[in-house]
């Protein structure tokens, strides 16, 4: 869509003008003119009305139409715990910083140890500690212009001691996620820990007090059975049904206000119909996501072009009902036993996000850790891969993404 500005006349902006709200040109006394298209409806003036929450503040309602805008020309690249997990224990800078330059564009962030049952807010507890410096990334993050993203490895309501149906019971994977839900005799638990959530969301704030936006990313890859809200373990109706009500009660019962929402199956879908066999509904979800490894493990080009073709499935709802399309999680782990895959990001990852008119908003790889990297540092292998990927045109690190907490001028 096209965006004019009202001096004497109308002057059409060139795409570069949507990238140069980053700069510092002195832009307050111009008015925008944003109006929809058949093509694309979303404006300024009309972006809240297409996100979950209506009354999102105002950084949450730019950082949704910011990321919308970003994917008709590129896609941001982050990584999960970016600021404290890394190859080898380095420590230091990201590994993508030290590989590039650049911050990544995009912070990974779990509520796992948060909302632990061993966090008992207490100075000298070491979850309480993950939190206090979960918390300080995220504030981090967003001071140099970063998207801050969540999921939650959620430990079953039992003896919480894992998020695995590998280690629970039969009757324990058969009844964890129908505990959950409102009459659940797990209901309250959960409440709890959403509380947790809320409390934590609602403190997470910016140099001037504003609330930092987040993506919140719930029960993913649900259509595999390795986590216990998987689908051998919850309906259709069931699923849907424990969405819709972490949406409701951060929106509405906690009055959290700073969260977009994504929905994120693995990649076993092939169908529109099939990916959204367990959608909640438009009016919950802001994100259209999928996590995606499979693909791309030594299948080559094959694998590629699987993951773009599902991609386009994602792109193309998210386009018809104004959602951010995302690849919510992906990469390709090498070790000292795993050797790295000859232009891995360059070739095979950027054509599955790129060919076909995809236009997906982010990027997010795994953590990395002492025994391997889904993200090459500057001394390994495939780092010039992974350079070479970062710098092509439609790709996006910290430093080429716009205002994201802005509307544009």
């Amino acid at each position: 869509m096209k965006k004019y500005i009202l001096k004497n006349l109308f002057i059409a902006l060139s795409a570069l003008a949507f990238m140069s709200c980053s700069s510092d040109k002195d832009t307050s006394g111009e008015v925008i003119i944003d109006p929809p298209t058949q093509d694309d409806p979303l404006t300024i003036a009309n972006t809240a009305t297409y996100m979950v929450d209506a009354g999102a503040t105002k950084e949450t309602v730019a950082l949704f139409y910011n990321l919308k805008r970003l994917a008709k020309t590129k896609f941001a690249i982050g990584q999960q715990d970016a600021f404290n997990s890394f190859y080898q224990d380095a420590g230091g800078d990201s590994d993508i910083k030290k590989n590039t330059g650049y911050d990544p564009a995009i912070l990974g962030s779990d509520f796992s140890f948060i909302t632990d049952k061993n966090n008992n807010n207490q100075a000298n507890n070491w979850f309480y500690q993950q939190e206090q410096k979960i918390t300080a990334d995220v504030k981090a993050a967003y001071a140099k212009g970063m998207i801050n993203t969540f999921s939650w490895h959620l430990r079953e309501p039992y003896s919480e001691d894992s998020f695995y149906t590998s280690d629970m019971t039969t009757e324990q994977k058969n009844n964890a996620f129908k505990s959950i839900l409102p009459g659940g005799a797990n209901n309250e638990w959960y409440k709890k820990k959403l509380d947790k959530i809320a409390s934590v969301v609602s403190n997470l704030k910016g140099a001037n007090g504003e609330l930092i936006p987040i993506i919140f990313r719930p029960f993913h890859e649900f259509d595999g059975s390795w986590f216990w809200w998987g689908a051998d373990f919850a309906t259709a109706d069931e699923y849907k049904k424990a969405y819709q009500f972490t949406v409701d009660y951060l929106k509405n019962t906690k009055g959290v206000h700073n969260i977009l929402y994504a929905f994120s199956p693995d990649n076993s879908y092939t169908t529109e119909a099939n990916y959204l066999s367990r959608y909640p509904g438009d009016k919950y979800v802001d994100i259209i996501g999928m996590d995606n490894y499979g693909d791309f493990n030594n299948q080559g080009q094959t694998g590629s072009d699987k993951a773009n073709t599902k991609l386009k499935i994602l792109s193309d709802y998210a386009k018809a009902k104004v959602k951010i399309a995302a690849l919510t999680e992906t990469g390709y782990r090498v070790t000292s036993t795993t050797p790295a895959i000859t232009d891995w990001f360059s070739t095979l990852l950027y054509s599955a996000l790129t060919k076909n008119d995809v236009q997906i908003s982010y990027v997010l790889f795994w953590n990395n850790n002492a025994d391997g990297y889904y993200v090459p540092t500057g001394s390994v292998s495939n780092a010039n891969d992974f350079k070479t990927f970062s710098s092509k045109t439609k790709s996006a690190l910290a430093n080429g993404l716009p205002r994201m907490y802005e509307m544009p001028k």
